[in-house]
């Protein structure tokens, strides 16, 4: 049966928040990372209402010409524009920042802009490695400012759905979690060409190893890179991984084994292209599985999301749709969807601005995203070592494995100096 979620009272509301933002003083933002999230991120920010952006920040020349056309035909005036991020955050009249870079150029401007005491929109995942995370945490908890890590499906009606459902025990048990997003990722060509004119290859190689350009490892391709985007686990993964921990209302596991390879794409990518990761938390198990390769998928619309199984049922949860599935031959899918389909960036973002004005802190904070970008980040320790990791939580350290503790901490290229201990 199909339940259709009622959104007119969201509608409203909405557009009286966006009637109420267009009265206050706007709020001046700058984007550091003029790439694809840099754009759906700022977009998010105009559509929120309220704000102008005045600084941009890449290290390609033709990001940042093409992000100034956009400014200038979404809010009428050009923003100044700036090769390196510390020339952004010296700026006068910043309120906040978007900082939507690869994961590697993360944890520096973030400190930079937790020195400055200003607000942070941080795309996912907090950092590249574990020391960094810790690092930023610390930086924001000295500073006080508002920050909010970008998770966006923290703002999904399906899954908070799912986990009232499931927690108010009608489905029985939880017994354990199956998390996956199959795709087709069909990697760019690896062989190595020079890079685009109008980019700085070194600066954007920046702290990480300096490899040589491809369209494989360049814009948008960076994801599957293991020096920079660290896989799909951790690139898009993380997404439902972190919706499911909110579910199950964990932190971390205390136990993580990880199996899987390079069985379509070996020589094209640097992660693996099938991945099966065994999360032991305290309440239940949670398996994560990706294939990023198939002709074609049976099921596609269980292709994306959380399956929790129950004693008496199962419940899937994906960004807009949640399903029930009883025991028994003929029972059939119960199916709860919302549409049109929310955007939740933009929800993410109206949360963020709205505690901005408030002073007060967003719903996705950075020690809380710590806790999830470490999960999936361990999966990648476990896959990389070839061996079960075990997680003191307490000392934040994998006990008794050096080879897999020293992975907690990625060297920086000079002459960067890693904020971690």
């Amino acid at each position: 049966m199909m339940q259709q979620l009622d959104r007119r009272q969201f509608l409203v509301s909405a557009s009286a928040a966006g009637r109420a933002v267009a009265q206050e003083k706007k709020l001046r933002l700058g984007v550091i990372g003029c790439g694809w999230y840099g754009g759906v991120d700022a977009r998010a920010a105009w559509k929120a209402g309220g704000v102008e952006v005045i600084g941009l920040c890449d290290v390609d020349c033709k990001m940042l010409d093409d992000t100034v056309a956009v400014c200038e035909r979404e809010q009428g005036s050009k923003p100044k524009t700036f090769k390196h991020y510390k020339e952004l955050l010296a700026m006068d009249g910043l309120d906040a920042v978007i900082i939507a870079t690869p994961p590697h150029w993360h944890a520096l401007p973030f400190i930079a802009a937790c020195e400055r005491k200003l607000a942070i929109y941080a795309e996912k995942p907090l950092a590249y490695d574990i020391r960094e995370g810790r690092a930023m945490v610390n930086a924001w908890k000295k500073a006080g400012n508002p920050v909010q890590v970008g998770f966006q499906r923290r703002q999904s009606d399906a899954f908070k759905a799912a986990k009232e459902y499931i927690d108010s025990g009608k489905p029985g048990r939880l017994v354990q979690v199956d998390v996956n997003i199959h795709y087709s990722a069909n990697p760019p060509d690896p062989k190595p060409v020079d890079p685009p004119a109008t980019l700085d290859w070194d600066l954007w190689c920046g702290p990480a190893p300096k490899l040589p350009y491809s369209l494989a490892v360049g814009h948008r391709a960076w994801r599957l890179e293991q020096t920079t985007g660290n896989g799909h686990l951790v690139d898009w993964g993380i997404h439902p991984m972190d919706a499911t921990r909110k579910v199950l209302g964990e932190r971390m596991p205390k136990r993580v084994t990880a199996v899987g390879g390079l069985y379509q794409y070996k020589g094209r990518i640097t992660t693996p292209d099938t991945l099966t990761v065994h999360f032991e938390f305290d309440r239940c198990p949670v398996v994560w599985r990706h294939r990023l390769w198939g002709a074609a998928e049976f099921s596609p619309e269980y292709a994306n999301g959380a399956f929790f199984y129950c004693e008496n049922e199962t419940v899937f949860a994906t960004d807009a749709r949640w399903v029930v599935l009883a025991k028994g031959r003929d029972a059939k899918p119960q199916i709860h969807e919302t549409r049109p389909a929310p955007d939740l960036g933009l929800r993410h973002m109206q949360e963020f601005l709205s505690a901005v004005r408030a002073g007060r802190s967003p719903g996705c904070s950075p020690d809380d995203a710590f806790l999830s970008t470490a999960t999936v980040q361990l999966g990648m320790i476990s896959y990389r070592t070839g061996r079960t990791v075990h997680w003191d939580a307490a000392a934040e350290t994998i006990p008794n494995d050096k080879e897999a503790a020293r992975l907690l901490k990625r060297p920086y290229r000079a002459p960067y100096k890693h904020p971690g201990v």
